[in-house]
Order: structure tokens, then sequence, then C-alpha cells
């Protein structure tokens, strides 16, 4: 299933870029569906009549590397506007007779650009003569192309926009997707808008309505399960699928005992008592404390998390019959990550969390309803769909939960110490306002006993580390800057309120070098 049936869109072909997915992303925020294929796997024979437009994203490759089985360059002459972003714009200059070579001065970071004609794509992007742009190339268009004239250029690359008119060719040679380039979306806007002509197709009320008939359409008279975790994606999953087929749907919620506080008291409240869906709760906190005994590799606690979680799945989805489909929320970031779908070279950093065996392993077939939304979509998807705001705007858990705050062994004394550290955390968040300024936030409990004084006593006991971070979605981020003050109180209220806690620590390591969880 997917969500650009008969729907007009913009393609990116993507070449590479650390960028692409800003461009996705800069587009849908304009109300118009766009979505990502890699350089190598599209041809032009499969380009339909519902492609408006296409853009050319930048890359780590210079188009001296660039041949047919890399790119089909066919797709240039299908009379489909096209805008070449950096490596992009010098694919549309090689490609059409210009010329592309080394740069003598490499452009890495903000550049000034001058106009020097007029064109659709600029329209209101300069307010004056200069503007000031994010370059990212160590090759520049060094002769142009002769159906090609030149727009506005900077010290070292004078061909940094460039239009042909008449073929619908578009070039820049700096990153309009960036929030550093100013207004750089008015260059992504002018593109769609005035040179494509599409017209606005994406917004949450367009999204719920497409996906409740296709869910309806797919589904048919069959019962469907679904993994339900009480976080962000299943629950809109979970909703989006009892509004499409109501009662066919089966939710099935495993308690790990790696939860948060209180989460599934939670979970019961929501969906059962108050969305009236079919939910079955299982209580499995002795199983995997039991399987996850002595173990500390992080590695084998995902794996074990993981084939414990499916084995209890199996067993109690086995009690519905006629079921046929498994749902899941599956996103676009992890249709690019874990399944390479625009063909990039990802090397695996950890074992991911999703069920991803149980389809073939009980015959079931998938339904991913969200597999082509960003995080902050399926927020907004989650408002139309009526779901309570503290759970569409609650902070990204992972699968294993705990169990990966944990570093080393588990036990249930370390599990209620974290959770109640946790807590005090996010509550303090909430209680300050700062809840919502951040993406994601946690305490996690280190394996490092530390000595510490409480009144005349000595005390030896285990340090907690606190993580909170900032970001778009969750792929590259930056720790939050907490005021002194918020740091004293919330470091005095975990080591006064919690036996077990006598040192705090704050962890200031952005994504990358870093990743978000500690395992």
């Amino acid at each position: 299933m997917s969500l650009d049936l008969n729907l007009d869109k913009i393609l990116i072909i993507d070449f590479g870029s650390q960028f692409t997915q800003l461009i996705v992303r800069r587009i849908r925020e304009l109300g118009v569906f766009s979505q990502l294929i890699s350089h190598k796997k599209i041809k032009n024979f499969q380009i339909k009549s519902n492609i408006k437009g296409i853009i050319l994203s930048g890359g780590p490759l210079n188009v001296y590397q660039l041949n047919n089985k890399l790119f089909d360059n066919q797709i240039l002459n299908l009379g489909i506007p096209i805008l070449g972003i950096c490596f992009g714009h010098q694919i549309l200059s090689k490609f059409n007779g210009g010329k592309v070579r080394q740069s003598k001065y490499r452009e890495f970071g903000l550049a000034n650009i001058h106009k020097k004609n007029n064109s659709p794509l600029i329209k209101n992007f300069f307010n004056k003569k200069i503007k000031k742009v994010w370059m990212s190339h160590a090759d520049h268009v060094s002769k142009l192309p002769k159906t090609f004239r030149v727009i506005a250029g900077s010290e070292n690359s004078k061909f940094a926009i460039v239009e042909s008119k008449n073929q619908k060719f578009f070039g820049v040679q700096f990153h309009p997707e960036v929030t550093h380039t100013e207004n750089g979306k008015k260059i992504i806007s002018n593109f769609i808008f005035l040179i494509c002509k599409i017209k606005r197709n994406w917004s949450p009320k367009d999204q719920k309505m497409k996906l409740i008939k296709e869910v309806k359409e797919q589904v048919g008279t069959n019962k469907v399960i679904c993994a339900l975790s009480g976080g962000v994606d299943s629950s809109v999953v979970a909703q989006l699928l009892n509004k499409a087929i109501g009662k066919k749907l089966y939710c099935i919620f495993v308690n790990t005992g790696l939860l948060r506080k209180n989460e599934e008291i939670q979970v019961v409240k929501t969906f059962k008592k108050r969305l009236k869906i079919n939910l079955i709760y299982v209580n499995a906190e002795k199983k995997f404390l039991n399987k996850l005994k002595n173990v500390s590799d992080p590695e084998k606690k995902r794996k074990i998390i993981g084939n414990l979680f499916i084995k209890i799945f199996e067993q109690y989805s086995k009690k519905i019959r006629n079921v046929k489909f498994l749902a899941q929320g599956t996103l676009y970031p992890d249709l690019i990550e874990s399944r390479s779908v625009t063909g990039s070279q990802t090397s695996k950093i950890k074992s991911h969390h999703n069920v991803g065996g149980l389809p073939k392993r009980m015959k079931l077939k998938l339904i991913e309803p969200l597999k082509y939304l960003f995080k902050d979509e399926v927020r907004k998807l989650g408002l139309e769909l009526n779901l309570n705001k503290d759970i569409i705007f609650r902070h990204p858990f992972p699968g294993p939960g705990l169990a990966i705050r944990m570093p080393g062994i588990i036990t249930k004394e370390k599990i209620n110490i974290l959770k109640q550290a946790d807590y005090y955390f996010i509550q303090s968040l909430k209680d300050y306002g700062l809840y919502h300024k951040i993406w994601q936030a946690y305490a996690a409990l280190l394996p490092v006993k530390t000595v510490g004084v409480m009144g005349d006593n000595r005390t030896y006991e285990y340090l907690c580390l606190l993580r909170a971070i900032t970001s778009e979605d969750g792929m590259t981020a930056d720790f939050y800057e907490f005021k002194k003050s918020f740091s004293q109180m919330i470091s005095n209220k975990i080591v006064n309120n919690i036996r077990g806690i006598n040192r705090v620590v704050y962890d200031i390591t952005s994504k990358p070098p870093s990743t978000i969880e500690l395992e």
C-alpha cells in the first residue's frame, strides 16, 4: 500500500546528499506530496504522468563518475521541469553540453550570491541584489550550455543560479533546502508552484481520508492485529485502523516490565476504555526479566527482547481467528535507513526493534500506513484523528524500552530506580515548560557506583545520566542547554528522592558522533 496512488507529486532523485531528506520535508511543508528514490533505481519509463516535477539532489560523486548505469539521462528528455541542486545542477550542465571542473577554491559554508537576471525561480527570493546561501561543493560549472543563461553568481561560482527556460531546467549550486540559506524555501516554492504548476494536495486531512480509504480497500472483511506500544507511531496506526475498520482491529499490548512509570495504566485507559478498541493486555514482566537475567551485551538484550516479544505476540494473536494482516508503525526515515530505499550504502549501527520477523513467520500481510510520513507528519495526523495530545507529543521511546538505558546487567531493583529517575526528569521538564522544546529526553542508569556523602553517612550508589536533545527528525541531534538553576534542581530532586542514586551527570554529545540512545 502506498500513499502516492493517483497523487500528483514532485520526485526527488537522490545522489547521496546528507540533505536530501530535507528537500522532501520542505516540499511537504508547502503542502505538496514528494517522494525520494535512488539515482540507481529510477528509469525514464518509470516516470508517470502524476510526476509534475523532478529535483536532482546533491551528492558526494562528481559528474565524471556518472554513467548510464548510475543515472538514466533520458529522464532529462521527458519535458518535465527539473531543478538541479549542487551536484544536480552540475548534471544538468554536463548532459546539455556545458563543462564542469574542479574548483580552484572550494566553497563550504555561507557565501554571497549576486542577482544578474530575473527568473520565476527567484521571484521574491532576493530582497536586495545580494543573498547569503549555503554552499557545499568542490566542483563547479565552468561553462554553461548554449541554451542556459545565468541568473545569479558568487565570487567562486559565477553560475550559482542558472536556467534553460525552454527546456524547463533550473540549477542552483547552493542548498536552498537547509535553514542556513536565507529564504531558501522560496526557491523550492517557486519551482513547485510557479514552474511545475502543481496544486497543494498534502495536508493531515488529505492523508487521513486517503489512508482510511486505502486501509478499507486492502483489508476488506478480514481482521488486522496491531502491536501497540503506547508510543506515537503505533498509537496513530491503531487509531487510524480503528477509524477505518473498527472492530476488525485487534491490538496486543505486551508489558515487558521495561516501560516508563505507569505506562501500562495509561495505554489500557486510553485505548480500551476511551477509544473502545479491542485491546489484549499481556503482563509479561516476569518472563522478560527471567530471560534477561545476567545478560549485559546490548545486542543480546535487543535480540532476547525482540524474540520473546514475537513469541508472546504470536501466542496471543493465534487466539484471534481469520487474521490476515499485521499493522506496523514504520515511518519514512525507517524505510530510508533500514531498507535502504534510496540505494545508499548504510552501515549497521544497531539492530532495529521493529517486529520485522512476524509477517513471514505468521504468514501475514503487512500494513504500514505511515511508511511515507515523517514523525512531525504523524503527529499532525494524530491530531486529525482526535488522539490525546499527551500521546501525540510524547517523546520517542525505543522498542526495547529501559533495557537500552541501563547498560550492563538488568535487575528489578535497577528498573525501579530508573523508572523513578526518568519520571522526575520528564515531569520537571513539563513543569518548567521545557518538554515540547526538546525532541527526546530520558534518564539512564549507568553500571557505575560512586562514593557520596549524605548527611553524615557515606553512600556508594549508582550514577544517573540525563540526556535531552533537540532535533528535526532524529537523524541528527544536538544537546539541549539547560539553565544552571534547572540542572541543579533536577539533580537535587533525583538524589534526594531516589534511594540508589547519589550522582547525576548530563550528556552533552551531539549525534553524530554519538547515537541518541546509549545502546
